[in-house]
C-alpha cells in the first residue's frame, strides 16, 4: 500500500473528526501501496529453473490410495464501478476510475475429502488489493444463503485472499482508514465483489468431482526485486547467508487433475510480487500482472484443449511485503538519471522523485507494458513448470484440515524466540508510512528510515495529537517507530484499523497454507514458513512417524482482513515502509507464529478439540460506514445525438500494430456494471456472420468513458482496440460494438442500448 497524501489528511485533522473525513476524502491521504504491448505469449525472457520435487502419474478412477480427493474450481467476475471511484491501493484521491482495461475475477479453489464431504478447504483469489473482513463476513452469510449444501463452507475452511492489485476500485473494505481516499464505502463496490465471489464458489462447488493433487515449484528470476534492500539488511547474515537472493524467486504450483479423463481442473500457484506495475496514474481498472497471467495462463489453456472447459488458472501472491515488479530498480525521475538513495530511498532531500521502473517503463502507458510483461513472465514460468508436472511432482495424498479463530492483537502476550515473554500493540502507524515506497512515494517530508525523533515537520506532531495521542506506554509498545497515527486507538466514528486478526491454517495432506491478514515481507515469510514446517515435523503432522517427507509450507496473502504489513524484528527497527506499516509492534511476526505453530495439531488426524475457541468477533461496518460517493443522477445524449450514437468512427483500415478507436455518446457504466457481460466487443465478419472475437476481459481492447457536462448529464466513451502484431487473428473486415445502460432524466428504469462503429479491415 503506498501513500503521497496523508500529510494533507492530517492537516486538516484540527477541523474534527466528522469534517476530517469529509476533507481527506477530497484532498486525501499519502500515495502508498496499500491497502500496451501486445506480445506472443510464448516467447519467453528466461527459462525458468524447473525444480520438481519428485515423480508422479496419473491414475485412473478406482484406484484410490488416499491420494483421490474430490476437486472443484469456478471463476466469476466482480469488476465493480470502473468509474467515479477512487482505486484502492495507492491511497491517492486522484487516482479515480476512467474506464476498464481488463475485468476482474474471483477464482475458487475447492478441497474436499473424497470419503468425508465435511472435510473440505476453499482458497479464493479475488483481483482485489487484500481479502476484507466486510467482504469475507458477506460470502460467509451468502454461504448460508445458497442452501444446505454450502453450510460446509464457513469460517474455518474459507480462505479469502486478494492479488494485491492497485488498480480496482476501493469503496470496499470494512475499516475507516482505507475508505478515506474512497470517500466511504459504496454498496454497489462492495456487492460485485461478494456476489461475485459467491458464483465463483457456486461454480466450483457444482464441479466438484474425484481428482488427484500434484505439487511442485520452479524459480522465476525476472518478474521481482527486493524494493526495501536496506532494510533486509538488518537480518542477521547467518540467516542471509542461507538464501541466494533478499526476495523468494520461488513459484509453487498446485495441478488440479480431473480423474475421469486425466484432464486438468485448474492450477493453483503462489508466488510474490507486488499489485503495482500499474502506476499510480493509471485510471483503468485491471487485475494488474496477476490478472495478466491468469488470463494468459487460461486462454492458452483453453485454445490448447489441455484443460477441462472453465479451466482456472490462480495466481496467488505470497511473502509480497518488499518485493516489487519494478525489476530495473529505483532511480530519480529529476532528470539526473540516478539511483534513489539507499538507505531512505530519496532523490535529493525529498522522495517525491524516487520511483521504481518496470522492464518496460520507457512506453509512457501508465505502466501498462511494464504489467503486461510481468504478468508474461509469471505465465510464462508456470507454464513451463505445468508441463513439467507431468513427470515431475509430488502427489498429495492424506487429510484435508482447516483452523480459524480471531486473536485480539491490541495487547496479546506470547514468547520470543528467545523465552522471553512479550506483547503486542495496539495498531499503529509509523511516520515513514506516510513517506510510502519506491513503487509509490509519498508526499511532502516525509522520509522512510525514520527512527526515534522523527526528521518531519513538527506541524505534524500537532495534527497527530489532534486526532489521538498516543499514551506513553503505547510509544513505548511501538518503540523505535515514532508513531504518527494511532490507528488501533481511534473509534471515531468507527474503527480505523482492525485490532482482531484472523488466524488461518489450512491443510491437504503435506501441504500446508499459512493465510496471513498482513503483507509479509521476504524474511518474515520465510521464518514463518520455516517455523510451521518445523512444527508440523515434530507433530508428524504430515509425514509419520519416519518423518521422512518434511510438510511444504506456502503463504498467501494479505487475506480475510489487512492488517497492512509483518515486518521481522531487525526490519521494524530500521522503520522503512514496511517496518513503519507493521501494525502491532516490533514482535508482530513472533506473535503470528507463535500463534500458528501451537494450534498447529488442530490439523492432526485427531486433533484434540474438534471445536477450536472462535475468539472475539472483528466488528462489520457495511451499515454504518459514511459513503460520501454520489450515485448517478441521470444520462443523457447531447443535443439532436442519440445514445450510442458514433461521434468519431474508425478508419477504413488498419495494419498489425495499429490502435483502432471510436468514441460513441455513452452513459454512465455504473448504470449496470454488466457483470458477466461486457461493455466492449470487437466483431470480425466470418462466413456472412458478425462473430464476436474480443471482449472487455482482453487486455488489448480498453474502454474509456468520460463526462462531457456534469449538469446536462452527458458523457462519451471511447473504445480502443490495439491490434496486436502476433494475435493470431486472421485478416479481414471487423467492427466495435459498444453496449451502454442510460439512466432517464426524471427517473424510470435503467435502459440498455447499443452502438457499433463502421466496418474495417485488417490489411
Amino acid at each position: 500500500m503506498a501513500r503521497s497524501h496523508i500529510a494533507a489528511a492530517l492537516g486538516i485533522a484540527s477541523l474534527g473528526i466528522f469534517i476530517t473525513f469529509h476533507l481527506i476524502s477530497q484532498f486525501g491521504l499519502p500515495n502508498v501501496g496499500f491497502f500496451h504491448f501486445q506480445q506472443s505469449i510464448t516467447e519467453a525472457t528466461t527459462a525458468p529453473d524447473q525444480t520438481p520435487f519428485g515423480p508422479a502419474a496419473f491414475k485412473p478412477a478406482g484406484n484410490d490410495d488416499g491420494s483421490l480427493y474430490l476437486l472443484g474450481t469456478g471463476k466469476a467476475d466482480i469488476t465493480g464501478p470502473v468509474v467515479e471511484i477512487n482505486f484502492m491501493g495507492y491511497a491517492d484521491p486522484n487516482q479515480v476510475g476512467s474506464g476498464l482495461r481488463q475485468r476482474l475475477y474471483s477464482r475458487a479453489f475447492i478441497v474436499g475429502n473424497i470419503n468425508k464431504p465435511e472435510e473440505r478447504t476453499l482458497y479464493l483469489i479475488l483481483d482485489t488489493q487484500s481479502g476484507d473482513t466486510a467482504v469475507r463476513h458477506g460470502i460467509l452469510e451468502g454461504l448460508k444463503e445458497l442452501g444446505r449444501e454450502y453450510i460446509i463452507y464457513g469460517k474455518s475452511n474459507v480462505a479469502v485472499t486478494g492479488t494485491h492489485s492497485h488498480s480496482g476500485p476501493g469503496a470496499w473494505l470494512n475499516y475507516l482508514l482505507p475508505q478515506i481516499t474512497s470517500k466511504g464505502f459504496d454498496s454497489q463496490s462492495y456487492s460485485a465483489i461478494v456476489d461475485g465471489a459467491l458464483l465463483s464458489i457456486k461454480r466450483a462447488h457444482e464441479a466438484l468431482a474425484p481428482g488427484y493433487l500434484t505439487v511442485a515449484e520452479t524459480q522465476i528470476h525476472d518478474a521481482n526485486v527486493n524494493r526495501s534492500p536496506y532494510a533486509y539488511l538488518a537480518n542477521p547474515e547467518k540467516e542471509r547467508a542461507r538464501y541466494e537472493y533478499d526476495v523468494d524467486k520461488t513459484m509453487t504450483m498446485l495441478r488440479f487433475q480431473n480423474a475421469e479423463d486425466g484432464k486438468d481442473m485448474g492450477v493453483l500457484t503462489w508466488f510474490p510480487t507486488h499489485g503495482t506495475s500499474m502506476l499510480g496514474n493509471n485510471t483503468l481498472v485491471s487485475g494488474d500482472n496477476k490478472g495478466v497471467a491468469a488470463m494468459l495462463f487460461e486462454k492458452d489453456m483453453q485454445s490448447s484443449g489441455e484443460g477441462m472447459e472453465g479451466f482456472v488458472a490462480g495466481f496467488s501472491q505470497a511473502n509480497v511485503g518488499d518485493t516489487s515488479p519494478n525489476v530495473l530498480g529505483a532511480y530519480c525521475e529529476d532528470g539526473s538519471g540516478e539511483k534513489c538513495n539507499f538507505e531512505d530511498s530519496t532523490c535529493g532531500n525529498g522522495n517525491k522523485m524516487c520511483h521504481g521502473r518496470g522492464p518496460m517503463f520507457r512506453q509512457k502507458d501508465q505502466g501498462a507494458s511494464s504489467c503486461f510483461e510481468i504478468g508474461r513472465r509469471q505465465y510464462v514460468g508456470a507454464k513451463a513448470l505445468y508441463l513439467s508436472m507431468i513427470t515431475n511432482s509430488v502427489p498429495l495424498k492424506g487429510a484435508v484440515r482447516s483452523f480459524h479463530t480471531y486473536r485480539d492483537f491490541s495487547n496479546m502476550t506470547v514468547q520470543h524466540p528467545n523465552g522471553s515473554l512479550i506483547s503486542t500493540c495496539p495498531a499503529a502507524l509509523g511516520y515513514s508510512f506516510a513517506a510510502g515506497t519506491t513503487d509509490g512515494p509519498g508526499a511532502f517530508d516525509f522520509k522512510q528510515n525514520d527512527t526515534g525523533s522523527p526528521d518531519a515537520n513538527p506541524v505534524w506532531l500537532v495534527v497527530r495529537n489532534f486526532l489521538r495521542e498516543p499514551s506513553e506506554a503505547q510509544k513505548a509498545c511501538h518503540a523505535p517507530k515514532p508513531i504518527l497515527l494511532d490507528v488501533g486507538e481511534i473509534e471515531r466514528p468507527y474503527l480505523w484499523t482492525p485490532n482482531i486478526v484472523d488466524i488461518q491454517v489450512l491443510r491437504v495432506g503435506k501441504l500446508l497454507i499459512i493465510v496471513s491478514p498482513g503483507e509479509a515481507t521476504t524474511m518474515a515469510g520465510r521464518r514463518w514458513k520455516e517455523s510451521i514446517s518445523h512444527a508440523a515435523s515434530a507433530l508428524s503432522l504430515t509425514s509419520g512417524p519416519d518423518n521422512k517427507e518434511p510438510p511444504i509450507v506456502v503463504l498467501g496473502g494479505p487475506a480475510n482482513s489487512y492488517t497492512h504489513y509483518i515486518a521481522t524484528e531487525e526490519e521494524y527497527n530500521i522503520q522503512r515502509y514496511e517496518g513503519a506499516s507493521t501494525l502491532y509492534g516490533p514482535h508482530t511476526l513472533n506473535a503470528y507464529i507463535n500463534i500458528t505453530t501451537s494450534l498447529l495439531p488442530y490439523l492432526q488426524l485427531d486433533p484434540p478439540n474438534k471445536h477450536l475457541p472462535p475468539g472475539p468477533d472483528p466488528p462489520i461496518h457495511t451499515n454504518v460506514s459514511f459513503n460520501f460517493n454520489r450515485s448517478v443522477r441521470f444520462d443523457r445524449p447531447s443535443f439532436f445525438k442519440k445514445f450510442g450514437q458514433i461521434l468519431t468512427d474508425v478508419k477504413p483500415a488498419y495494419h498489425r500494430g495499429d490502435i483502432v478507436t471510436a468514441i460513441f455518446v455513452g452513459a454512465n457504466p455504473r448504470n449496470n456494471l454488466r457483470l458477466e457481460g461486457t461493455f466492449a466487443a470487437v466483431e470480425h465478419l466470418s462466413h456472412g456472420t458478425w462473430k464476436r472475437v474480443r471482449d472487455d476481459s482482453d487486455w488489448d481492447l480498453i474502454y474509456r468513458w468520460r463526462r462531457t457536462n456534469t449538469v446536462l448529464g452527458t458523457s462519451e466513451v471511447e473504445l480502443s482496440w490495439e491490434i496486436g502484431k502476433d494475435d493470431g487473428l486472421e485478416g479481414g473486415l471487423y467492427r466495435l460494438r459498444y453496449f451502454g445502460d442510460q439512466k432517464p432524466f426524471g427517473g424510470g428504469e435503467v435502459e440498455g442500448f447499443e452502438g457499433v462503429s463502421g466496418v474495417f479491415r485488417i490489411e
